[in-house]
This record gives C-alpha cells, structure tokens and sequence, in this order.
C-alpha cells in the first residue's frame, strides 16, 4: 500500500468513516481510528509545542491486514487533529507492513525509527526460523507530518545470528554521548529478549549487547522501551508465552516492566521482578515518552493479540480498538504508579459528593464518568455495580473486575493487593479503565452495553468511604472529512 493507493481508495473509505462515526460505541475521551483498525502507539513525542500521537493502522479494514501509520497531533490533550498518514509500506524493506517504532528528536528534527515486515510467500514457512524479514527502518521529518527519505538502518544479517527472524519494535534514547537502540527479541532457543544497539549519529548502529530476565521468561519479548524516572530506570516489555498464574499474567500475553540496573561502560545489567502494568482484559504495546515539561507519559493499545474475545459491536460498524487514557508514570517505593493526565480533569462537569452510605443510585445517560473512592482506613469488602452486568468486588485481599455478556466472552479479572485504600474509575461508553490505590495497579478493559443508560450502585458493605462523582465531556477531534 503507498501513498497513491490511499488516495485511490479514500472516496470509498469516506462512507466507512461516516458509519463508523455514527456508531454509538464511538469513545468519547479516548482516541480511535476514523475508521479500520488500530493498535499500538508509534513514534510518540512533543516537537516544537506539538504532541504527535502516531499509530498502527488499516485504513480500509476493521480487522487485521497491512499497517500504516495513522496520525494525531494536540497541544492540550484535549483538542486532537487527524493528520494524513505518516508512514506507508512503499519500498522493498517493508512492503508487508510498517510496523511499530519511535521517534526521537534532535536539533530541530524527528528521528523516526520501525520495523519494515517482509513476509515470503514462495513456499511454505514457519515465520519464526525463516520466511519472513524485519528491517529496522529510519526516517527523518523537519516538521512530524512529512517523512523523509528511508535509509536502512539494520537487516536482518546484523542482528545476532542466533536471533529468530522476529526482532521487531526499535526503541531509541540517548545515554551519555551515545545513542541507544532497543530491539524486542526471539532466540534460536525460544527465549524472549531485548536486543541492544549503540550509534553515534542515529544512522550507522552496532551491536552492543543483549538483556535477559534473570529467569526464562516468555519466548517473545515485544515493544521494549528503557527510561528513567527519579533515578530509577525501567525497562518496559511485552512478553509473550508467560505462563499463567491465578492472579498474574492472566491475558494471553503481558505489558509490564523490570526495575533495571545497566552500567553503559562495562555492559553490565540486572533486571528486577516483572511487574504487570494493568491486570485488566486489554491494555498492551505501552510505549512511554518525556514531554517538554519533564513529564514521563505512556500510552497504550486498548486491546490484546490472539484473545478469545472479541470487538465484533464495532466492528460491524466499520472500526475497532482504541488507545487507553494517556497516563503520567510517578515512582513510589521502586514502583512506578500510573496516574490520568492532569489535563484530563478539564473534561469534568456535574460534581457530586456523596458517602458509600449516602450515594445511592447513580443513573447515566451515556455511561461517561469518573468515580473516586477514598476508604476512611483500609477497605475489608465492597461490591460496586458500574452496569448492569460489570461489577466489582473487593474480598479477602483480591479486587475482582466480572463481566457478563457486555464483556463479549471477557469474563473476570483479579488484582491481589496488600490494603486497598482508594479507587478511581473512568467509565467511557464502550471502556472501563480503573486506577487502584493511586495507580499502584489498574485495570482496563472494552466493555459493549446494549444500552448506555446504566446505573451505578454499591451492595450493602460496612466500608466507609468518601465518593465523588463527576459526569465527563469528550474529547474533540477535528478529522480530516
């Protein structure tokens, strides 16, 4: 697919977008294709004022095919614009596909940085051993809308020989004097990993080292990203083929990360324990960046690859997937703690302050609102309706999020916790995203109702608890057509 196509092809995309639009699960506050499919979150950073939010998208499918770079920009979080796709599958290096990257930037330009698929179709392959190439694309823009020329930063015949042929989703900071490439990673030996590559000019890389958990972990580690906050460094990944346990790693794969100690000199690393970042049914591919006010922010794909559930409400009506809540990363103990963007509070309206014994029934028109428990001490139990078929239970030290047949075959989730001490819920018409104890975990998921006027409810429980309410506005997007 390249440019000319798109253009072809985008009379016939309009009544697609138009229908998608009209579709009563449409998000409000949360960014959506116009129309397709999206998943993760590319390239994303703030260049001269701008915030650019680029991501994997089909145009023309609200299913699974090849993927371009669809593009957002905003200034306040607030007010979004879509922009003409950024980047197309054109050259021989990824004509299967633009895959996910970043972007980095540098003396008044946008490095960009992803992974181009070649998938052959000669003959029968396995995809994992042979069959397939995964380049390592670079890209240059002076203003985030316009790509430069593409330069071949790395194929395959530089990356480890005894790497698999999926090394994918290129990572790029600067440490020191040198510039840093991270690349998630399969062995001939089915172990996930990150590979790491050094440059000093972002156009010519070498190899520099590799990073293991300390125990095996996955065969898969997808989406890597290395960054620090109040000195402490984090290595995110997404690792498939974990292992499910009762309360952990309950998804088919996992977004999560590793305390990380690195020496840049010596080479020398140490990952600490995984940590998932959302116990929810979809939250995968965070990718995280620092804004020019020193913010840490991480956005993520509201869904999850190869689930047994499924989107099938919208995607009848022409779309599927979204990104969750843009969040700040803040560090507690070692931890990193996810809060909403602050600009997100703007959206606010209706303020109502009530107590779990005062608050009653709560109806909502549109199922949009933001919701905050603070237990007077630590809670023992509670049972909290958000629809008619979506509750949450508190219990013995588990916090359980159960779907009924809202959920499309998403059926529960749990989060083990030490205390529970507040929780903060965002209800969008077809989202629940909830944020447990200040972030210290959270919990996402789609959810399709057949009506959105719901009632909000608690169970008798004996916690006490300061409740407010507030009813939310949307965002605003300024779409092309």
């Amino acid at each position: 697919m390249d440019r000319e196509w798109y253009d072809k092809n985008y009379l016939k995309y309009k009544g697609m977008r138009m229908q998608a639009r009209a579709d009563r699960n449409r998000l409000r506050y949360h960014l959506m294709p116009p129309a397709g499919w999206m998943n993760d979150p590319n390239g994303l950073c703030q260049f001269q004022g701008v915030y650019h939010i680029y991501f994997q998208y089909t145009p023309f499918l609200a299913g699974w095919g090849t993927k371009i770079w669809g593009h957002y920009t905003t200034k306040d979080w607030l007010h979004f614009r879509e922009e003409e796709p950024f980047l197309f599958p054109d050259c021989a290096w990824d004509r299967d596909g633009a895959y996910s990257g970043s972007a980095f930037v540098k003396d008044n330009q946008v490095h960009y940085f992803y992974t181009g698929n070649v998938k052959l179709t000669d003959r029968d392959y396995d995809y994992i051993m042979e069959g397939r190439e995964q380049n390592t694309i670079h890209v240059v823009s002076s203003d985030g809308m316009q790509a430069g020329a593409k330069e071949l930063a790395l194929s395959h015949s530089d990356y480890p020989q005894d790497m698999t042929k999926h090394v994918r989703d290129p990572k790029v900071f600067a440490q020191g004097d040198s510039y840093y490439m991270l690349l998630g990673a399969r062995d001939h030996k089915g172990k996930g990993c990150v590979l790491m590559f050094r440059s000093k000019d972002l156009s010519h890389w070498e190899y520099a080292q590799r990073m293991y958990a300390q125990e095996d972990f996955g065969y898969m580690w997808e989406c890597p990203d290395l960054f620090t906050v109040k000195g402490q460094a984090f290595l995110l990944a997404c690792p498939q083929g974990v292992e499910k346990k009762e309360h952990c790693y309950q998804n088919i794969y996992q977004c999560g990360y590793f305390t990380a100690e690195w020496d840049t000199q010596a080479g020398a690393y140490k990952l600490g324990e995984f940590q998932e970042l959302d116990k929810g049914f979809d939250f995968y591919a965070a990718q995280t960046f620092e804004d020019e006010r020193g913010r840490r922010i991480l956005l993520a794909w509201m869904g999850m690859p190869d689930a047994d559930y499924g989107n099938e409400a919208t995607a009848g009506q022409g779309w599927i997937h979204a990104l969750a809540m843009p969040r700040v990363l803040t560090v507690e103990d070692g931890r990193l703690l996810q809060k909403p963007l602050e600009e997100m509070a703007q959206l606010r309206k209706n303020h109502r302050h009530a107590t779990l014994k005062t608050f009653g029934n709560q109806k909502t028109k549109d199922c949009c609102f933001e919701l905050h428990l603070k237990f007077c001490g630590q809670a023992d139990g509670l049972a909290l309706w958000l629809r008619e078929d979506v509750k949450l239970v508190y219990k013995g030290g588990t916090l359980a999020l159960c779907l009924g047949k809202s959920g499309c075959k998403r059926e529960k989730r749990t989060a083990l916790l030490q205390k529970l001490e507040s929780l903060t819920v965002f209800s969008d018409t077809s989202s629940i995203e909830i944020f447990i104890n200040g972030g210290e975990a959270t919990m996402s998921t789609r959810v399709y109702s057949d009506s959105l006027e719901q009632n909000v409810w608690f169970e008798d429980t004996d916690a006490a608890a300061d409740v407010e309410w507030y009813d939310l506005d949307g965002i605003l997007v300024q779409w092309k057509c």
